[in-house]
């Protein structure tokens, strides 16, 4: 048999009421036995003590006959529902309150005061007086400081032992609402806790099996709703991440097979002659063009790998003069762009201006985005690349006023191998990662990246850096 954890609640809970109940019937019924015997025995004993300070002293004193004592006994003995007893050193009863004879020759067989000890009463049958266990107390009569005789109260154990009884019975009334109670509290963490957790055991039990489609459906907002929405993120991730990687391996193939066919078959028709000595140096160009390609294509898709899809790369942060890097890649630029008639304008806050990042990755993001800036621009245009401080950031943005993004576009930019359409036939040398690489560069400083594009008119991209407290 399969021991659920709702099983194991059942078996707590029902080893709780016994035990519960084993521990009331002995150690409750004993503590209450023994304050109840306790209570009463002092109760009895102030009684008897102040019997036999008062009415058996005037009695020994003489100023009070046998017959008014034996009254009297026999009155507190009704009121008290006890039997009282007036007895000589020897053993010998004086007045019985249960008899109404009274200074007999009767005596209580191996009556020995020392028997009670350092306490004051006994829980006995008194010397076999009784068939039952009686609770005894005595006081001793001490008229002129001599012991002439002693006061005994007795009442029967079980009459007090009634009143424990009507206690125990409340605890265990008690008890049983308690029983009650943890069976409620059970049906609420059936319903509240062990339903969610066997929904979430059920449902991660398919996705062991590969059936990513199922969901918890759990909306509660404490830490089991946090694990299912966690578990429902998981599954999504776990399911596009198949189609994921065969859009990545069909995506690498293409632009790996395009490149290759070209060297392949250019290699093929020098080799066999088709291509003419002439005309060699012209198609070897093409290769070698081709083969530049293939590398750029590894080494991006090698910088992706060292971030990973959620993952951070190691950072060498420090601060640097981002206008001074700026300046830097725009010159880097300055051969391309006087071919295609473009000129690059710097709008830079003051002559430096210091962040916290790291540099060399940084600088990566700019030459990116300005070298996608430079492939869709008209010509006889402009790039503008600007600087500004604000609440402790620096936000740099480079401008085009080229060809634009198309609104269904914008989100996808930011994929891996991903080119807008309008793109393709300008953008002969890239692979796609571009933008991929500086979103994740980006993200890895814990910074915003965001596009403003217009088709047609141009593109803007702002990114976010920490100023340095270091000038």
């Amino acid at each position: 048999m399969k021991h659920t954890l709702y099983l194991k609640f059942l078996l707590s809970y029902l080893v709780f009421g016994i035990l519960g109940f084993i521990l009331v019937s002995t150690v409750t019924n004993y503590g209450l036995r023994t304050q109840i015997e306790t209570a009463e025995a002092h109760t009895l004993y102030t009684e008897c003590t102040e019997i036999a300070s008062h009415y058996a002293k005037n009695y020994y004193n003489g100023s009070m006959e046998l017959t008014e004592l034996h009254r009297h006994l026999e009155t507190l003995s009704h009121y008290l529902n006890t039997k009282i007893k007036v007895i000589d050193p020897s053993g010998r009863i004086i007045i019985d309150s249960a008899n109404a004879a009274y200074d007999s020759d009767i005596f209580i067989t191996g009556f020995n005061i020392n028997d009670f000890g350092s306490k004051y009463y006994m829980i006995n049958r008194f010397y076999n007086t009784f068939s039952e266990n009686h609770l005894t107390v005595f006081a001793p009569i001490t008229p002129a400081y001599r012991v002439r005789g002693y006061v005994l109260i007795h009442k029967p154990i079980q009459d007090i032992y009634t009143y424990s009884y009507e206690l125990l019975h409340v605890v265990y009334i008690t008890l049983l609402l308690i029983f009650l109670l943890a069976f409620v509290i059970l049906l609420l963490f059936s319903l509240l806790i062990y339903r969610p957790i066997r929904k979430i055991t059920s449902v991660a039990d398919a996705y062991i099996d590969g059936d990513f489609s199922q969901k918890m459906n759990i909306h509660t907002h404490d830490e089991l709703g946090h694990l299912a929405t966690v578990f429902d993120y998981m599954a999504n991730e776990l399911n596009t991440l198949e189609d994921d990687q065969r859009k990545f391996v069909s995506n690498v193939s293409h632009d790996f097979r395009s490149p290759l066919t070209s060297i392949k078959g250019y290699i093929e028709a020098i080799l066999d002659g088709t291509i003419p000595y002439e005309m060699q140096n012209k198609y070897l160009n093409i290769i070698l063009f081709e083969t530049e390609r293939l590398n750029k294509l590894t080494s991006s898709l090698l910088e992706l790998n060292k971030f990973g899809s959620h993952g951070k790369t190691i950072l060498y942060i420090k601060s640097f003069d981002i206008n001074y890097i700026i300046r830097m890649t725009a010159l880097a630029f300055e051969g391309i762009c006087s071919e295609k008639h473009i000129s690059i304008e710097l709008i830079l806050s003051g002559q430096t201006l210091f962040v916290t990042a790291d540099m060399a990755k940084i600088q990566q993001v700019i030459y990116n985005l300005t070298d996608n800036a430079i492939k869709f621009s008209y010509p006889d245009s402009s790039i503008t690349i600007e600087t500004t401080e604000k609440n402790g950031k620096v936000f740099i943005s480079v401008k085009d006023s080229g060809i634009g993004i198309p609104n269904d576009s914008l989100k996808k930019i930011w994929e891996r191998f991903y080119k807008t359409d309008v793109s393709r036939g300008k953008d002969k040398r890239g692979t796609g990662l571009g933008l991929a690489i500086v979103k994740e560069i980006i993200q890895a400083h814990d910074e915003n990246i965001n596009v403003i594009s217009t088709e047609g008119v141009g593109t803007e991209f702002i990114f976010t850096l920490s100023l340095s407290k270091e000038q």
